[in-house]
């Protein structure tokens, strides 16, 4: 399989939403509880600094994508936040870290110098264990920070990394 990374085409919707929501309703990354429809999906990635999606290129299948923002305004403008999916029958093939390293690339473009996650849910063992191989550090605890989908409370582990 060759996956590339590249920016979202509006054509990408259909399976970035289909993408966003797979996740949304695990429960257990995104803090986001509501599914977005194909014409609320545009908006919001329409609405984001910079979209990469990772594709097969034998296939042309999208299977994970990134959104990049700022994670706050003003004098911490220089801070991005960003979030990472891949399709459930993706995971286990590194596409995550592809997806993180052309985020932080492009991060780094739009004039960004710190790259933050706010809330990565103490459990997503993958996703930890990616961000601190990528040289991620962790910030600290949020004790009961991320509501479960049952109503359990988890910790967040909110990390960062300059770029």
């Amino acid at each position: 399989m060759d996956i590339m990374i590249r920016e979202y085409r509006r054509a990408d919707l259909p399976f970035m939403t289909e993408i966003w929501n797979q996740i949304v309703g695990e429960g257990n990354a995104f803090p986001q509880e509501e599914m977005l429809s194909e014409a609320e999906a545009e908006a919001f990635f329409a609405g984001q600094t910079c979209c990469g999606v990772a594709q097969d290129t034998e296939s042309e299948r999208i299977l994970g994508l990134y959104i990049l923002h700022p994670n706050n305004v003003g004098r911490c403008g220089h801070i991005c936040n960003a979030s990472y999916g891949v399709s459930a029958d993706s995971r286990g093939l590194h596409i995550g870290e592809r997806l993180v390293k052309d985020c932080m690339k492009r991060a780094k473009e739009q004039g960004f110098r710190l790259l933050q996650f706010n809330a990565v849910v103490a459990s997503n063992i993958h996703a930890r264990h990616l961000y601190e191989r990528l040289g991620f550090e962790q910030l600290g605890i949020i004790r009961g920070g991320f509501r479960m989908p049952d109503g359990s409370y988890e910790d967040i582990c909110p990390y960062w990394r300059a770029l």
